[in-house]
């Protein structure tokens, strides 16, 4: 009979699987497309940020973001619901083969019904895009308003804190790839920090935060994060000293 076999493997003795753990691994895959659409809409709303576009054309890649993350949230819905109906047949292994598809949708529209906007704080990129935007309009934000005031401004002291700002406290040099912990919020040069944590791990050690004060003990390569905002304040900087000289 079709969908019957007595392989164990896949099978609940009755019902195999294979087929439909085959397509589901697939369809895991298109949350490699969301995520790269993510990336692709973060990047242009820094752009955006930077070249100070007008406003409705950020609010654009905002939405896309929204559509993005909304889009990862019903893909794993529906990942989770397809999961819990193998395991269900699987470990009750029912005498008569119940409705698979209903089991699904059932499931997936309990988990639907659910959502909320709660929900985006969950998507690691979309809070990292909120946080890298809001840190670059703060970087903006600040300068415009170092430009507007000329009196009472020590530049020579501007320009230091920044730098400070832009120091590893690894490597004491200025950041051409800089990446945050998520834990603590530091920040250090990607390649500094992944080389002092691998050797940390080779001594069976754990990596302290290098930053000065911080209370933070093991730092792992999973908490290491992209700066994009930092990166491009970092260019910015290094542009106008290039100007000015």
């Amino acid at each position: 009979m079709p969908g019957r076999s007595s392989s164990n493997s896949g099978s609940t003795g009755f019902i195999s699987f294979s087929g439909i753990e085959s397509a589901l691994s697939s369809l895991k895959n298109f949350q490699n497309c969301i995520n790269s659409g993510m990336d692709t809409a973060s990047s242009v709303a820094l752009d955006l940020v930077e070249t100070q576009t007008e406003v409705s054309s950020e609010y654009s890649m905002d939405k896309a973001m929204v559509e993005f993350a909304m889009m990862d949230r019903e893909l794993n819905h529906y990942v989770k619901a397809v999961q819990s109906m193998i395991n269900h047949v699987k470990e009750e292994r029912p005498e008569n083969i119940p409705d698979l598809k209903l089991l699904v949708e059932k499931t997936f529209l309990t988990l639907q019904n659910k959502n909320s906007d709660a929900d985006f704080q969950n998507n690691e990129k979309f809070v990292q895009f909120k946080q890298q935007l809001k840190e670059l309009k703060k970087q903006y934000g600040l300068q415009a308003d170092r430009e507007a005031d000329g009196t009472g401004v020590d530049e020579d002291m501007i320009v230091t804190q920044s730098q400070t700002n832009f120091i590893c406290p690894i490597t004491q040099l200025e950041m051409k790839k800089p990446v945050k912990n998520k834990v603590c919020g530091h920040t250090y040069e990607e390649e500094a920090i992944v080389r002092m944590i691998q050797s940390k791990h080779g001594r069976k050690k754990k990596a302290c935060c290098p930053k000065i004060g911080c209370s933070h003990t093991d730092v792992r390569l999973c908490d290491l994060i992209q700066d994009e905002a930092l990166r491009r304040a970092i260019e910015s900087h290094r542009k106008k000293h290039r100007q000015s000289e």
